[in-house]
Parts: C-alpha cells; sequence; structure tokens
C-alpha cells in the first residue's frame, strides 16, 4: 500500500480520485481515532472503578509463579497471605455498611489493632509486585466496596476531583487502600498523599503500596524502600517492608520485541481489526496535553488495539509523563500496540532517563514493549 495512501486511510483525507484499496486488505469501517476523543469522567466513576485493572481481574496468590532461585518471592506470598486474613474484620467503620459516596454518618471507630497496618512490597521492574498487591485485595475479606485499588496517580487524580477533606471521607469507610507504583518524584504530591494516608491510618484502613528500585540501583541495598519510608514521614511505623528480588517477568524467557512496522502495515493492521485507533504519534501526543491524565482510562474504553503512526522521540518532560500515564492504561486494558517509526526503548532521551522521573520511564518502556509484543498476533492477523 503507497505510503500516501496509508495516510489517506489514517486521516480520511483520500480523495474520491484515490485508487480504492483492495477488499480484502481492510475491514469494512474505518479504525477509531484516540484523537477523536475527549471522554467526560465523573467523579463517582473515579470512586467506583478503584479496583484491580482488567489484567490483574483474576489473579490471586495461588496464581504467582515464584522464581525457584529467588526465595524471596515465596515469602512475599505467605506474608501477604497472612496479612489479607489479619484484615477480616479489623476495620474503624469495617462490618457496618459502607457510607454513602458523599460520606454522611460517621461510626465511631473501635480500637485499631496493633502492629503495622500496612506493608510495603519493594522490588525491581517487573517482578510480579502489581500481581501481588492485586492479589491482596482480591483476598482480602470484605465486599469490594470496602477496598480500593488504584495507582499513586490515580489517588491524586481523585483528590483532585473530590478534594482533600471529601476523599478522606470517601476512602475512610474502606478497610483496605492498595496503592500501585508509589511516585517519590513529586514532592508535593508526595506529601499530599503521605496526608490523606495519616488521616486513613487513623480511621483504620489497612494500606498496602508498591514501588520500584531502579534498575541500575539492585543489589544496591533496599534503595526503594529507604526513599519510600522516608517521603510518607511519620507513616513509616505503619508499614513492613517486604523485598522482592528477581528479574523483570515481561523479558524472562521471552523473545525480544518484535521491530517496528512500516506505516503501511499499521494501517492495514488497524483498518483490518474491528476495534482498533490509528493515530500519528505526534497528532496523539498533542492530544494528551487537551486530556486530563484522570480520563486517559475512558480515552481507551473499548479499545482492541491501538495502531500508531510515525514513533518519534519524545519532545519534552511534560508530553513524556504524560505517555507514561497512557501507557499505564493500556497495559492495565491488555490493549496491544502496533507501532511504526522508532522502537519504544528509544522514545525517552537519555538526559529524562538518567533524571529525576527516570523510575516512570524504564516503567513506561517496559510495559510499552509487553504490549508491543503482544500486538505481533495483531499484525499477524492480517
Amino acid at each position: 500500500m503507497p505510503r500516501s495512501l496509508a495516510r489517506g486511510l489514517a486521516w480520511g483525507t483520500v480523495s474520491s480520485s484515490t485508487p480504492a484499496a483492495p477488499v480484502d486488505e481492510i475491514a469494512d469501517a474505518a479504525p477509531l481515532s484516540l484523537c477523536a476523543r475527549e471522554p467526560y469522567v465523573p467523579a463517582d466513576r473515579l470512586v467506583a472503578e478503584m479496583v484491580p485493572p482488567p489484567r490483574f481481574d483474576s489473579v490471586r496468590f495461588s496464581t504467582y509463579l515464584p522464581d525457584p532461585d529467588q526465595p524471596s518471592q515465596t515469602a512475599a506470598v505467605k506474608v501477604l497471605e497472612g496479612f489479607a486474613g489479619g484484615l477480616g474484620g479489623a476495620h474503624a467503620v469495617g462490618g457496618g455498611a459502607r457510607r454513602g459516596f458523599l460520606g454522611f454518618g460517621r461510626a465511631k471507630a473501635p480500637k485499631v489493632p496493633a502492629g503495622p497496618r500496612g506493608v510495603y512490597l519493594d522490588g525491581g521492574y517487573g517482578v510480579g509486585k502489581t500481581h501481588l498487591l492485586a492479589s491482596l485485595w482480591h483476598a482480602t475479606p470484605a465486599e469490594p466496596a470496602l477496598k480500593a485499588f488504584g495507582t499513586f496517580v490515580e489517588l491524586t487524580n481523585l483528590v483532585g476531583a473530590l478534594g482533600f477533606q471529601q476523599t478522606v471521607r470517601t476512602l475512610s469507610g474502606h478497610r483496605l487502600l492498595c496503592i500501585d507504583e508509589f511516585e517519590l518524584d513529586d514532592p508535593g504530591d508526595t506529601v499530599l498523599v503521605s496526608t490523606l494516608l495519616g488521616k486513613l491510618v487513623e480511621a483504620g484502613v489497612a494500606l498496602a503500596a508498591t514501588s520500584n528500585t531502579l534498575p541500575g540501583k539492585l543489589g544496591e541495598g533496599r534503595f526503594a524502600a529507604v526513599d519510600f519510608l522516608r517521603e510518607i514521614q511519620g507513616l513509616s511505623a505503619h508499614f513492613r517492608t517486604l523485598r522482592i528480588d528477581g528479574e523483570d517477568y515481561r523479558h524472562r524467557g521471552l523473545p525480544e520485541a518484535p521491530a517496528p512496522y512500516s506505516d503501511e502495515q499499521v494501517t492495514k493492521a488497524a483498518y483490518a481489526t474491528p476495534g482498533a485507533s490509528l493515530d500519528d504519534f505526534p497528532q496523539l501526543l498533542d492530544h494528551l496535553a487537551r486530556v486530563h491524565p484522570s480520563r486517559y482510562g475512558a480515552l481507551t474504553d473499548g479499545l482492541k488495539a491501538v495502531c500508531l503512526t510515525d514513533v518519534q522521540p519524545i519532545p519534552d518532560q511534560s508530553t513524556a509523563l504524560r505517555l507514561v500515564v497512557l501507557a499505564d492504561r493500556l497495559y492495565d486494558r491488555e490493549v496491544p500496540v502496533l507501532a511504526s517509526g522508532l522502537p519504544f526503548d528509544r522514545l525517552f532521551s537519555e538526559e529524562m532517563l538518567n533524571g529525576g522521573y527516570r523510575k516512570k520511564y524504564f516503567r513506561a518502556i517496559s510495559r510499552l514493549t509487553a504490549l508491543a509484543r503482544d500486538a505481533k498476533r495483531v499484525a499477524e492477523a492480517v
């Protein structure tokens, strides 16, 4: 398929004089476009969606496969199983019905059980921390409405949508709050969430969190744990640290991520795949600047594949951070990403990868690479 035709198919600019593509090359309907979506997400949806993402709907401790060469993984499972079992009735509101979204009706808080009311999973990329965190959520003996699961970014977005006091009232009726990918690179957000967690601990909410140790810091002791416990200030006594060693399972024993495809291959796959989106990468980056990151999950609603043409290096830090959030939402929803242009491990400059947000960028590379591998079946189905 000529490059000009591929561009025309992508953006609906093919004129009547442009030769039509063979009918067996494309589907009847044009693909979707992320750039055409501007979702509105009400605050109550943000609360209702604080559950493990679809990728982790069915995970359990029993489905976690510890690396036999990493005994810390097996040990972590045992500790977390015991932690979940101890949350059966230990909560300030606990066995009663959950308070309404507006937080009216306060129950008298019973005495909070002694000992750490939180666990922190400390480890590198792809060792299964999110799998274990989601398994903890599933294993905790409480109805889903009394448990919350979200990333650090989603939690800060919730505070932004509801306000601090309303977030405290909404979450203090929970038995467990799980925070995935606790971010330590924004002092303001870290202090905000630390203060929020302090209020929730006072209300009897149990906490669980994960963060990442940088690849270059593995073997140098509990780098991430030390940072985490320092940044949450007075809350450190409430957390038990579980070190989880191992290599990134997304690349363990698997082939290298496929090389980028051509624009023509990506466009052809987008038209042949029902529910796929097709966007020019630079234009998508511009569109993300106009959509609040709290809406990126809704931006991907219903997508079966994301097809991107002309992937280029990220031009600046703000754009890079927005892409990280989108990568997280796509990974959570298991949406394969088929792309042309540069491979995903060349998205971020050396300066970015050595800077203060490097943890986020390494995570995005790992996740986008996994989704690019998943997209191989999309390309081969055409």
